[in-house]
């Protein structure tokens, strides 16, 4: 062994941790009586909560690491980067904990089951079993430090390490979304100008490079909300986060920006969908105000991707035309109503479907679930089901196929 883990520097903080703090007192003598079973049942307990398995003190370390709850990991996330003295720091604790990610747990706690353990409800987290694969290559402590360093660099720490998208709650506070759905950017279909400017903006913004915020309008169900969900599976490897805000939390924005700001190791999409504002709605200018570089600007690593049902995104009536001498301004009224959607860099007009690119759609969910229609069938199949909905485009594709797969389905009596 390397040395006891009162030797920890960067992670001392797992020295106030119940399993690896009793560990640590185990180190500075004879152990107590059932002192060892005791930090066994505490180990046991974390392992249920998360969900961790197979060599349990070893699973358990690793996600504390991945987790990252400590200043230098909080220090990286910060800067992007990390500086040579904490890589230093690191190196010596990896060399302390290398035995315990390395060894059995039963060498060090007595009990054989700890070391093939099958939790009730096994859970796979993605930053883990990346830093897992990681280290298993690592050849000593300062690779090792330096894989973990660049680790909080790609996934961050924290929610920011579990989570790939997030919604804010009733304080305003960041609030990771599980089970977040992975959409491949492949099954989208149709739109390919739509989606081509899409990607190479939000590349150009993962790469560091200068981007524009985005405003995805037209028809109902014609896939926006899907395509800027998609673009998270696609990038999210690269550092890319989505914040889904709705309009009632747009008065969180001045706080949350100056929070994303600090967090230099990623990039995030503040997602608003279907957006709009009526005339008595005035949370649009919290939008207009973090767009345009109010008291607090829009840092360089946040785009807006909003979506919209309308191209103005302020709600325009007849009223507000019926009589230019209402008003004395009307021109700054009217500029008023579409001077928010001008804010966007980038806007992506999706219109309706035509019915052969509704029919694709459908013949490529229905290729994904194992079944293939001749033209004829699924030409009349997918049309008698439009007729009986509310028209057509994306959602009621999926909705078409979404029957069609159960009906065919061995259950379906």
């Amino acid at each position: 062994m390397n040395g006891s883990l009162q030797g920890l520097i960067v992670c001392r903080h797992f020295l106030e941790d119940p399993v690896l703090g009793s560990i640590a007192a185990l180190e500075a003598g004879p152990p107590a009586p059932g002192a060892k079973q005791h930090i066994a049942a505490t180990l046991i307990e974390r392992a249920e909560k998360l969900g961790l398995k197979g060599n349990l003190l070893s699973s358990y370390i690793l996600y504390l690491l991945a987790d990252g709850q400590m200043e230098g990991a909080a220090a990286i996330e910060r800067a992007g980067r990390a500086g040579a003295g904490l890589i230093a720091g690191m190196a010596i604790d990896m060399a302390i904990l290398w035995p315990y990610l390395t060894q059995p747990a039963s060498a060090f706690l007595d009990l054989a089951l700890l070391d093939v353990y099958e939790p009730s409800l096994p859970r796979t987290y993605d930053h883990v079993e990346a830093l897992t694969a990681t280290l298993k290559n690592c050849p000593g402590a300062t690779a090792a430090a330096q894989a973990l360093a660049a680790h909080y660099v790609t996934y961050g720490r924290g929610q920011l390490a579990r989570f790939q998208a997030f919604r804010l709650d009733e304080a305003g506070a960041l609030q990771g979304i599980r089970d977040f759905p992975d959409l491949s950017w492949d099954d989208l279909i149709g739109y390919a100008t739509q989606k081509e400017r899409l990607l190479e903006n939000t590349q150009a913004f993962v790469q560091g490079r200068r981007a524009n915020n985005a405003l995805l309008t037209g028809a109902r169900g014609t896939g926006k909300s899907t395509a800027v969900k998609a673009l998270l599976s696609r990038y999210q490897q690269q550092g890319l986060r989505l914040i889904q805000l709705g309009l009632q939390q747009l008065q969180y924005l001045p706080d949350l920006l100056e929070k994303l700001a600090s967090i230099r190791s990623k990039r995030f999409i503040l997602f608003l969908d279907d957006l709009s504002f009526d005339e008595n709605e005035k949370e649009y200018k919290y939008v207009k105000s973090a767009i345009d570089g109010g008291v607090t600007p829009q840092p360089d690593n946040v785009l807006i991707y909003a979506t919209s049902n309308r191209r103005h995104l302020l709600k325009e009536t007849w009223d507000d035309r019926h009589d230019e001498m209402s008003e004395v301004h009307r021109a700054d009224s009217v500029n008023e109503s579409i001077s928010l959607s001008d804010r966007f860099g980038l806007i992506l007009h999706y219109a309706a479907p035509t019915q052969d690119e509704y029919l694709a759609i459908i013949k490529h969910e229905l290729q994904k679930a194992g079944i293939c229609l001749d033209g004829e069938t699924l030409r009349r199949e997918g049309v008698r089901w439009e007729m009986e909905h509310s028209g057509r485009n994306g959602r009621i594709a999926h909705q078409f196929v979404t029957a069609y797969v159960a009906q065919k389905s061995p259950l379906h009596k």
